[in-house]
């Protein structure tokens, strides 16, 4: 009698597992130098299998730039700095974006970009998600350095898109979200991709990660 019941116990546990896993976001993170392309390859990924792009940086701006934002001014700092905006805030705007999307696939490009994001998001949103991988595109600094000072030039519109900003994001990207990366790709979490070729190219190589 005893096996009956824990036979019959068994698959109701793993329809309320896979209920509990449906129920979450499934997201892949995006991370590389600032001009690796990511923003770019987003939206390459989102033509063509229907996921929902989430730049953290560009939430970020959004949000600096609502008339009477409460976080506006010190995001603006940050920014301004090449430094990394708390966590809390990040985070908060990243699940308003997904619970207001309606859909369940995300990118989300540029998080987490250091340690207290990490810690922070898997506090705040560790268990309403499913990371499926971290998709990491290795380029060169020098290339990214010229990438993001061509599309200042040609009137991106960002604050950062100049070399003093670049100093300090590079810094920042070195010395704090490397080591993010190579947590993850302790996981066997991370899918390299040669960010140097072009935006064509390097989607080739990203659309055998999604098929």
């Amino acid at each position: 009698m005893k096996t009956c019941k824990f036979m019959f116990i068994r698959p109701v546990l793993r329809a309320l597992q896979t209920l509990t896993m449906s129920d979450k976001y499934n997201i892949a993170f995006v991370l590389g130098g600032p001009g690796a392309g990511k923003g770019t390859q987003c939206s390459k990924i989102v033509e063509e299998f229907g996921y929902v792009h989430l730049s953290a940086g560009d939430l970020l701006r959004e949000e600096r730039a609502k008339l009477g934002s409460e976080f506006g001014e010190l995001i603006e700092g940050h920014i301004k700095n090449g430094t990394i905006v708390p966590v809390e805030i990040t985070c908060s705007l990243l699940e308003r974006a997904m619970k207001d999307s309606k859909k369940n696939e995300f990118l989300i490009d540029g998080f987490p970009r250091n340690q207290d994001n990490l810690e922070g998001w898997n506090k705040q949103m560790g268990d309403k998600v499913n990371l499926k991988f971290v998709l990491f595109f290795e380029c060169p600094l020098n290339v990214c350095t010229q990438r993001c000072l061509d599309r200042g030039a040609a009137g991106s519109g960002r604050a950062d898109d100049n070399m003093e900003s670049l100093k300090k994001r590079f810094n920042t990207y070195m010395t704090a979200t490397m080591p993010i990366i190579e947590h993850y790709e302790s996981l066997d979490l991370v899918r390299k991709i040669d960010a140097t070729q072009s935006p064509d190219e390097v989607f080739e190589e990203v659309k055998k990660l999604f098929t």
